[in-house]
């Protein structure tokens, strides 16, 4: 396994460590074979690393994943609040809105959402359509105040 060199009170010695189980190791001093039992044996302290990332340059900090209700009111845009797959839309371009109606309807997790305003005001733009798989954070509906 391992070779060490020591002097000891003048005397050298060549010991090669041959095995080592548990606290019993088999070493080989100057071609003789010794069993030894090691009473304390020190383990070396493991320092668990930090990982640190930083955020990289090109990803926007500011802007939410998700639309929240105690945003201000006026235009705003809707957005996903988790990945889905959009099963139907219950308003058309130029409907008028009020703050809690069903703008479209969201297949996630098994279960069927419904994705509903928190602004009331007219569609200006809907971004998706039946059968479009969307990511948390997608824009869905464009509402102007």
């Amino acid at each position: 396994m391992r070779e060490f060199d020591f002097i000891i009170h003048g005397d050298e010695y060549h010991v090669e460590l041959k095995s080592l189980v548990g606290n019993i190791a088999e070493l080989d001093v100057n071609g003789t074979n010794y069993s030894v039992e090691i009473k304390q044996m020190a383990s070396p302290k493991v320092k668990t690393p930090i990982l640190v990332r930083s955020i990289p340059s090109n990803v926007p900090v500011d802007n939410p994943k998700t639309s929240k209700p105690s945003q201000p009111h006026g235009a705003g845009k809707v957005l996903a609040p988790l990945p889905g797959v959009v099963l139907s839309i219950k308003v058309n371009i130029g409907d008028t809105v009020k703050n809690g109606d069903v703008l479209l309807i969201m297949e996630a997790m098994k279960m069927e959402n419904e994705i509903r305003t928190d602004i009331s005001g007219t569609i200006k733009l809907i971004q998706v359509k039946p059968n479009d798989t969307v990511l948390e954070g997608d824009v869905l509906v464009v509402i102007e105040a």
